[in-house]
């Protein structure tokens, strides 16, 4: 998308701007970025805002490793980040026209249910976002934070970089919870059918893509591999975070400390 436009401006100047002072700036800021946009997401209720604030929080990944003289890897990062979160908001689009061009995520839920093949979808493209092995995400979100791990930069980055990723699980899996798990909550007469062929053909494309892009474009782009030498703690770091993520966002989401929408106040009437 287009959002992704100054990232790839960055990379096509690095060789301009390599070794400035500017970049120690830019990997402070992108940083604080990624941190901003991941909290940000756990406390939106719109379904959009909540995706866009997810790109934002990939985008300032993107340019703080592009900060650190790593221009391929934001690239590579920039590419599979396009498949997954293409799907998404196909994905993103397909449910809130189907719940009547409506995008609070509390009167959605039970999606699962009605429409499975959408759900199937923003399920996995959710995973690769979060960085799940093995699918498109994982391969460069990984690389990034091993290359992170590798450098020598101070405690305050590092904690951003992997506060960033734990939150990226955290309101993946809020928007799960929310998602799939709830009960229907608009209206009681509901026209949920998932029979769009035209949007389920290209999700279906973009959801092969999003499986096998992450290995693939690895074995295309990089002509040498990075030698990463770190210790084993360190190199499970990711898997650590993503699953503290996971059991946080499943306990919060379990807690009902969510505002409840006015709208479904008059189920007690």
């Amino acid at each position: 998308t287009l959002v992704t436009a100054g990232v790839y401006l960055l990379i096509r100047f690095n060789m301009l701007l390599i070794d400035m002072f500017f970049y120690k700036l830019l990997l402070l800021l992108s940083g604080l970025t990624m941190f901003m946009a991941g909290i940000s997401a756990n406390y939106e209720f719109d379904l959009k805002k909540i995706i866009a604030l997810s790109t934002l929080s990939q985008l300032g990944l993107m340019m703080s490793i592009l900060s650190m003289g790593l221009p391929e890897l934001a690239f590579f990062h920039l590419l599979t980040h396009a498949m997954f979160k293409a799907l998404l908001f196909m994905c993103a689009g397909v449910i809130i026209h189907m719940m009547n061009d409506n995008q609070d995520i509390r009167y959605m839920g039970g999606i699962s249910l009605y429409i499975p093949m959408t759900s199937l979808c923003m399920n996995i493209s959710n995973l690769a976002l979060c960085g799940i092995p093995f699918l498109a995400g994982f391969y460069s979100k990984d690389l990034i934070l091993e290359m992170v791990s590798m450098s020598n930069l101070n405690m305050l980055i590092f904690f951003l970089y992997y506060f960033s990723t734990g939150l990226t699980m955290f309101y993946t899996i809020r928007l799960l919870m929310y998602l799939m798990i709830n009960d229907y909550n608009l209206f009681s007469l509901y026209n949920l059918y998932d029979e769009d062929y035209v949007m389920l053909k290209s999700m279906f494309l973009l959801l092969f893509m999003s499986l096998i892009t992450g290995s693939f474009l690895m074995w295309m782009i990089f002509n040498y591999p990075y030698m990463i030498y770190l210790s084993f703690n360190m190199k499970m770091m990711v898997i650590y975070v993503s699953l503290m993520g996971l059991f946080m966002g499943y306990l919060i989401s379990n807690m009902k400390i969510y505002s409840l929408n006015k709208f479904l106040m008059t189920y007690n009437l």
